[in-house]
């Protein structure tokens, strides 16, 4: 009875291992060092058509990104003059794309150029 029980415990690990593996995420793409981006929303400027509304979204390398981890709001009001519903910011970032979306750690806007 020892052994069946042994048995059967070893199978739900070696199971519940396999289960687990599958569950992890993997990212596409892993930006460690800064990298400047195109910023903006994602509806108004980036094409994104996923979701209703205004959301903060990068494009790098041609393809667009909704952002985690980040708000538009976080940045002024997206719909003033420079407003990131307006006008595409060149931003510093770093994160991965997980899920085909951009789940950010740092995000930091350069500034305008003055006029």
């Amino acid at each position: 009875m020892k052994i069946v029980l042994a048995i059967a415990s070893a199978t739900l690990l070696i199971l519940a291992g396999c289960a687990s593996n599958h569950a992890t995420k993997s990212a596409v793409f892993q930006n460690t060092k800064p990298s400047v981006v195109d910023a903006g929303c994602g509806q108004c400027l980036l094409g994104l058509k996923e979701k209703k509304g205004c959301d903060l979204a990068v494009r790098m390398k041609g393809q667009s990104y909704f952002v985690d981890g980040f708000k538009m709001r976080q940045f002024g009001d997206p719909d003033e003059d420079g407003g990131m519903c307006n006008v595409l910011r060149k931003t510093k970032v770093t994160g991965e794309i997980v899920n085909n979306r951009f789940q950010a750690t740092t995000f930091d806007l350069v500034p305008l150029a003055k006029q």
